[in-house]
């Protein structure tokens, strides 16, 4: 190699450092993994910051030992800049991702509220029987929507943006105030389930861009500006390169460096489409157009980024228009307890040969739940049917609020901590109140944990559901309930830890004892029938005269033989009986919703996000939670 060519191939080596700045700084669409990345921040070290800090000047280095008779000084410049900025945009993205960041962001400023000292001396001298204090101003600036409307597309973006602003402090555990609570919740009771959910769904999504994106950095007055500065100068870099007299160059590492030019400028291609067509864009764009008089107002523009965004419409993009994945896990006890084996293996062992004797033999307990892991689990799609059963039932619990608090004032507080502790009693309460006999129910969900009772319905409304075949939607969707609620106490404990307690040792017990059953009864060679429906039927032929603890004991903490007993409960409430289960199983739900902290929804969100997340936001909005706690001072006279 002559000496101009090894001048030409340093000056090469050059150009291609920055590719690492810019490829480092990753797409648009993931910075972070897990939320575990963002809150690397909180190292002593800094490890992002020191990441960014050495790699910057590595490029630098390496562009300093070619400076000033580089050939392609020109487009490393370029390079070098784009390269610099999109990595710095992922920086501060973790750094504002991170929660003690986003706290720190969203904390208001200090306040020491209305001067006590002076209103008491005014309050003393003019003998007013009590003091005055300034109302605070209303909160909510959007228009209520008119019930019985379905909302647009563009509305349904500009409100989830609204609410997201309002409240993306939950994130962090701060606290509302009583006009955003109020603001809300009327907003969400005057709407259609459907709408409602649909608002949440885009709400989420600005959540997860906060915590898992660079939305939240690109998408400002100056993160613009970078943006257009960086795209500008990798297609400049690529046009200076193509322009450029390569004589000297080797023809490989020229094809080298337009794969690796072809692949910047298509990836920033790519990024700016998402960009335009993000919900962040379309957002600003309509609050633009609402307050400001846009000229943007009914342009073709925002028509095509809602087309290609609305589910509905044939030229939506699946990859732009997907929220969160729309399905339910099920996870079934009875089901999982008569198929011990993952399907694949039933299929290669033959229930003659000794190898299925040897493989029962050697199954441990470590081994059983390594095979329980590879059991499919079933996936149930979430339905709009089911959305409207849950909404219904939290907006009328929120509403029952909401009327006891105008006529009790003083005792809101405390029937706001009820309704959100209340976990199935509620429910069956209402019921007793419209002359219904529930009475008997009451104990299955007061005398019993969280955990427990989650467990014990859910046992029980298998039995009703494989006895009751009459085709009902709340027998449907108590069962997909039931299911999933097991589903997220045994596959996802993180979520259901603050309410579940001992919910795994109750779990492992039944299993057990369950087991006994299917060995004694159902799982013998002369045995034809091992179906669940056959399995609920002699569950249910059990006699349950006496409580299980009295003739056991309390040495297991198995719950089956008392969902049996619950299931012949509930059997006798006859043409009521699913509504009342289904009630029930929304209450539990939202019990689990009210009670999730924050981080373990915002770490789900980054698997596709999950019902019990949508929930939560929704008990949010309609002020079944307990972070609404600043009352403002009232006019006395």
């Amino acid at each position: 190699m002559s000496d101009f060519e090894a001048n030409a191939y340093g000056d090469l080596l050059a150009f291609w450092a920055p590719f690492l700045l810019l490829h480092l700084g990753g797409p648009d669409t993931v910075t972070a993994i897990a939320l575990e990345d963002n809150e690397l921040w909180v190292d002593l070290l800094n490890r992002h910051l020191l990441s960014l800090l050495f790699q910057v000047g590595t490029a630098s280095y390496v562009f300093y030992q070619s400076f000033p008779n580089s050939k392609l000084i020109v487009p490393t410049i370029f390079l070098f800049i784009g390269g610099t900025i999109k990595y710095t945009e992922r920086t501060c993205a973790l750094y504002f991702a991170s929660f003690s960041g986003l706290r720190r962001s969203l904390l208001p400023p200090a306040q020491a509220g209305p001067n006590y000292a002076e209103i008491m001396k005014q309050h003393v001298a003019t003998g007013r029987t009590r003091p005055t204090t300034p109302e605070a101003p209303r909160g909510g600036t959007h228009d209520e929507a008119e019930k019985g409307n379905p909302l647009d597309d563009r509305t349904v973006i500009e409100e989830a943006f609204f609410f997201f602003t309002t409240f993306k402090g939950i994130l962090v555990d701060l606290i509302f105030n009583f006009h955003e609570e109020n603001s809300s919740r009327k907003f969400f009771t005057s709407n259609h389930a459907k709408d409602a959910f649909r608002i949440i769904e885009a709400e989420l999504n600005f959540f997860y861009d906060v915590l898992y994106t660079k939305a939240a950095i690109v998408h400002r007055p100056t993160g613009y500006l970078f943006r257009a500065i960086s795209f500008g100068s990798i297609v400049a870099a690529f046009a200076c390169f193509y322009v450029l007299n390569k004589h000297g160059f080797h023809e490989y590492d020229i094809q080298i460096t337009y794969t690796l030019l072809l692949g910047a400028v298509s990836l920033e291609f790519v990024a700016l489409g998402l960009l335009i067509c993000s919900d962040w864009t379309i957002a600003k764009i309509v609050t633009s157009e609402k307050h400001r008089g846009s000229q943007f107002k009914g342009s073709i523009f925002i028509d095509f980024f809602l087309m290609v965004k609305s589910e509905s419409s044939p030229f939506a993009l699946p990859m732009i228009c997907a929220r969160w994945s729309r399905s339910l896990f099920q996870y079934n006890l009875i089901e999982s307890r008569l198929r011990k084996w993952p399907k694949w293996i039933e299929k290669l062992i033959d229930p003659h040969l000794r190898m299925r004797e040897w493989l029962e033999d050697l199954k441990s307990e470590r081994m059983r739940e390594w095979l329980e892991d590879l059991k499919s689990e079933r996936v149930e799609p979430y339905s709009e049917e089911l959305g409207e059963l849950i909404f219904i039932e939290l907006r009328e619990k929120a509403s029952s609020w909401t009327k006891r608090k105008m006529t009790h004032f003083g005792r809101d507080e405390c029937e706001r901590k009820q309704i959100c502790s209340a976990r199935g009693e509620r429910a069956l309460e209402n019921r007793i109140k419209t002359g219904q006999d529930c009475q008997k129910l009451l104990r299955f969900v007061r005398d019993f944990d969280y955990g427990e009772s989650l467990l014990l319905w859910h046992i029980a409304t298998e039995l009703c559901y494989n006895k009751d075949e009459n085709e009902n939607h709340h027998r449907k969707y108590s069962k997909v309930l039931s299911d999933y609620m097991l589903h997220l106490m045994i596959k996802e404990p993180d979520l259901m830890s603050v309410v579940v307690g001992i919910g795994q040792i109750r779990f492992r017990d039944t299993c057990a004892e369950l087991d006994r059953f299917l060995s004694q009864y159902i799982l013998n060679e002369s045995n034809p029938n091992k179906t669940e429906k056959y399995v609920c039927e002699q569950l249910l032929d059990v006699p349950t005269t006496e409580p299980p603890a009295e003739v056991k004991g309390d040495g297991s903490k198995s719950v089956l033989f008392d969902a049996c007993i619950l299931a012949k409960e509930l059997e006798e409430l006859k043409e009521n009986k699913w509504e009342i289960v289904s009630e029930v199983w929304v209450e539990l739900l939202a019990h689990a919703a009210i009670n999730c902290r924050p981080y373990m929804q915002a770490q789900q969100l980054s698997k596709g996000g999950e019902l019990l997340a949508l929930v939560w936001l929704l008990t949010v909005h309609l002020g079944l939670s307990e972070q609404f706690q600043i009352a403002t001072g009232h006019n006395f006279h």
